[in-house]
């Protein structure tokens, strides 16, 4: 005897990178978050079912389409959105687009996520991804030059974020499994990284811990960070090199020049994300630091201010353009000043 086949409704998941003319549409939001849609996404204000949260958009996506009930939270959606590119937004459209097969680079996805959203080291292949679709400045939100992977695929460099989603996406599987091949696109911005963390390993960039205030100073080694490879006053700080050492939930990064020190305070860089595994970190007001270090910077042609250009910076110490100025204060007077400060405030939460 013969049976009807059961006709069975597979969804097939598309992915349009977020205009203003999706407003009105169901939608996946996958890392970014926009309106009328469901969620998937580590971003601060965040719906996504608790079921599926993790620390990056991308293993939230992992547990997403590794589920039983993935239809029930997708609600039969298939259209999918994201509002900017970088690292975790790629692989995380990428994982959901894919579907449980996506599941066998899981051991790949997330290490490139981490370096990507949070200047995390998990694996040399993770970081080495990760500068092929982002770039080398990682949680930098100033990186302007584009995705070396979309400007190596189009043959110029692109600035369309929607551009770049539809000539990355295709190319994330053989990234992720042949990451040696894209040697070219990874190549400077790696070895960038391995000169920074080389310095720590070698005691020339230094972390000292101090736990009761939950403070970690991280000075960068001059003889390192010379003008000709990394200036303080222009480069992006080595974040990834920094959180594979530094273990506080505030950082003061002290970098010597030829006038004094260029100073920033800045938060561990997955700080900004809503995680799971990660520690919440609390935000301080440092108003009353800033108008205590004005008082007694002998440097007048620079101000202590507080900064959030930055997704996790929160003061430095800023000439009249905005740079990075060299202080005349040293390290241990900022230490001193910033424990004071912060272990009141631990105490005043008790």
């Amino acid at each position: 005897m013969r049976f009807p086949l059961e006709r069975v409704q597979v969804s097939v998941m598309r992915f349009e990178f977020y205009q203003a003319d999706l407003d009105n549409l169901p939608k996946l939001s996958v890392d970014g978050t926009v309106s009328n849609s469901v969620h998937f996404s580590h971003w601060e204000g965040n719906q996504t079912p608790d079921e599926v949260k993790a620390d990056t958009s991308t293993e939230i996506a992992l547990n997403l389409v590794a589920s039983p009930d993935k239809e029930r939270l997708t609600q039969g959606i298939e259209l999918v959105t994201n509002n900017h590119f970088d690292t975790d937004g790629v692989l995380s459209v990428w994982t959901v687009l894919n579907g449980e097969p996506a599941s066998d680079l899981r051991e790949q996805l997330i290490p490139a996520a981490e370096a990507g959203d949070f200047s995390e080291f998990s694996t040399e292949d993770g970081v080495r991804a990760s500068i092929v679709i982002q770039g080398s400045d990682q949680a930098s939100p100033n990186n302007d030059t584009g995705s070396p992977l979309a400007a190596f695929l189009a043959g110029k460099e692109i600035s369309d974020d929607a551009e770049a989603y539809k000539l990355v996406l295709p190319a994330v599987e053989r990234v992720l499994r042949n990451t040696g091949e894209y040697e070219s696109l990874w190549r400077s911005g790696w070895e960038a990284i391995a000169r920074a963390i080389e310095s720590f390993e070698k005691g020339q960039s230094k972390v000292e811990e101090y736990q009761d205030a939950r403070l970690s100073l991280i000075t960068l080694a001059p003889e390192v960070f010379r003008p000709n490879e990394f200036n303080p006053t222009r480069h992006v700080t080595p974040y990834i090199a920094i959180s594979r050492y530094a273990r506080g939930q505030v950082y003061l990064i002290a970098t010597p020049c030829p006038d004094g020190w260029t100073y920033r305070i800045d938060y561990p860089y997955y700080s900004w994300a809503e995680t799971v595994v990660r520690p919440k970190i609390k935000r301080h007001d440092f108003g009353a630091l800033i108008a205590q270090l004005n008082q007694i910077e002998q440097n007048h042609e620079g101000t202590w201010k507080l900064d959030n250009s930055e997704m996790t910076s929160a003061v430095k110490f800023l000439d009249a353009s905005n740079v990075l100025a060299a202080s005349h204060l040293r390290p241990d007077e900022l230490v001193s000043l910033m424990q004071a400060k912060l272990l009141s405030k631990n105490a005043a939460r008790v």
